[in-house]
């Protein structure tokens, strides 16, 4: 079986300063997977390169029988512009935006998928609602909510319970393991190592360069985390920088 998303020897770079460091390793088709790692691991840098965000400096990234256009994408929610005046139902109907293009409107059927969306999320009767006004929460359920009308096979979530309420987490990841049972590829940007733990089969652990990539249990080991957590005290500015070999320096 070929994979949902190949790396290969992947390095992305900022100013040829390596922020994620010749990484090699394959997501599964229809697997769950946690990235987790030390504040300034390159996680979120990973993510964005799987999406096409950021080019790699070295290596690719491969999608296998996936496109770009076909990933549902989740970005931190510093990311999001809540300033911008669209409501919510116009949001979730965006997930769309395959099938509706530049210039139509959003059809009947689209408008129907977008409130069954929003009931499955918890927000029926918030459609006419501006996004300015939700909590952290409602709009990450909104966000998940224009996954769901996306339907891609292959969902990318970057740290997607960060600063929200326990009970929209529990339902959110309801929603995550229902996109599992789906068969669909997920892969989410995590910190919390015991939610990990309990709900994601499969992680990688990072810090800059690949600790660990296989099944929970095993990657979080207390030698693995202990050595993630030594590399990140190591890192300083300077370090480390690619040279045209394609290797680090520290």
């Amino acid at each position: 079986m070929s994979a949902a998303i190949d790396l290969d020897n992947l390095t992305v770079a900022y100013e040829r300063r390596a922020a994620v460091h010749h990484v090699s390793g394959q997501f599964a088709p229809g697997s769950l997977t946690a990235i987790v790692g030390p504040n300034g691991a390159g996680k979120s840098t990973l993510i964005k390169a799987i999406v096409g965000v950021m080019k790699p400096a070295q290596g690719q990234v491969r999608l296998g029988g996936t496109n770009a256009r076909a990933i549902g994408y989740l970005p931190q929610a510093a990311e999001i512009d809540r300033g911008f005046p669209i409501s919510v139902a116009d949001t979730v109907a965006m997930g769309a935006w395959r099938s509706i293009g530049a210039w139509r409107g959003v059809s009947t059927g689209q408008a129907l998928q977008a409130r069954q969306a929003l009931m499955t999320v918890g927000l029926e009767g918030f459609e006419a609602r501006s996004v300015g006004s939700l909590s952290s929460g409602q709009l990450q359920r909104v966000l998940f909510a224009r996954l769901l009308v996306q339907d891609a096979p292959l969902i990318v979530l970057d740290e997607p319970f960060t600063a929200i309420d326990a009970r929209t987490t529990q339902d959110l990841l309801r929603l995550v393991r229902t996109w599992h049972g789906q068969g669909r590829t997920v892969i989410a940007v995590l910190h919390d190592l015991e939610q990990v733990r309990e709900h994601f089969p499969q992680t990688l652990l990072l810090a800059r360069k690949s600790i660990a990539w296989g099944a929970t249990a095993d990657v979080l080991s207390r030698a693995n985390l202990r050595q993630a957590r030594n590399m990140a005290e190591c890192w300083s500015v300077d370090s480390p920088v690619c040279d045209a070999s394609g290797e680090g320096r520290p």
